[in-house]
């Protein structure tokens, strides 16, 4: 028998290193991705996907196009609408729609429905767009980037968590939420967990993953015995 692993990563190559571990990849990214990600999920969503915007640069395998695809299928697959959260947070409609591009053209492929093109602006999101029972679609540069670059390098599950207060959760919820869901995933795919700052230029971010970390280690998923 042994014990699980726990590590903590920074931007998209991070999230290539937790994935090709094997890890469940967990991505932080406090404003606004992770954070958006968590309102939706607390307003029904039935699944989020991340994918990296046109002109991202991260020097790992990108498919958002795939990423896209995905998310329409899984759209279709619970006969919803598909809601895409896109960058920049502020400006025209039209420039969120073209730095989404590559991945709309994956959406389009499956033959989904896309539901509306909303701005990544935090918990606040869901004042926007009712959730509930729809797909959440996140083409955004760090965040979204991160869980492009893990799902592409074969993480075996990529999950979002933040510290921030959500409409429903504050204080120590919205942590704890977003990391027993992560240790529920490690536990059924028997892996490790790699917490992955979406951003090592964001403090945020940062500091976001190690409080989440500590969390990890303090609810005993270290002590979890696998196969």
């Amino acid at each position: 028998m042994s014990v699980p692993t726990l590590n903590l990563a920074f931007n998209a190559t991070g999230a290539v290193e937790g994935a090709r571990r094997g890890d469940v990849v967990v991505i932080v990214d406090v404003i606004d991705m992770s954070t958006s990600a968590e309102a939706a999920l607390e307003a029904g969503a039935v699944t989020i996907f991340g994918a990296s915007p046109v002109g991202c640069k991260a020097p790992v395998n990108l498919n958002p196009d795939r990423i896209g695809y995905l998310a329409g299928k899984t759209a279709l697959k619970y006969k919803t609408s598909l809601i895409v959260i896109a960058e920049p947070r502020y400006g025209e409609a039209e420039e969120r729609k073209k730095r989404a591009e590559l991945g709309l053209n994956g959406v389009t492929r499956s033959g989904a429905e896309i539901g509306l093109i909303i701005p990544n602006i935090g918990a606040e999101i869901t004042q926007l767009v009712d959730f509930n029972e729809k797909v959440a679609l996140f083409i955004t540069d760090t965040g979204g980037s991160a869980y492009d670059a893990a799902y592409n390098n074969g993480a075996p599950a990529v999950l979002t968590a933040t510290i921030a207060r959500t409409p429903l959760k504050k204080g120590i919820e919205p942590a704890r939420t977003g990391i027993i869901r992560a240790m529920e995933a490690a536990v059924k795919l028997n892996t490790g967990i790699t917490v992955v700052a979406a951003s090592s230029n964001s403090l945020e971010d940062v500091l976001a993953g190690e409080y989440l970390m500590k969390l990890i280690i303090a609810e005993g998923f270290l002590q979890l015995p696998t196969a």
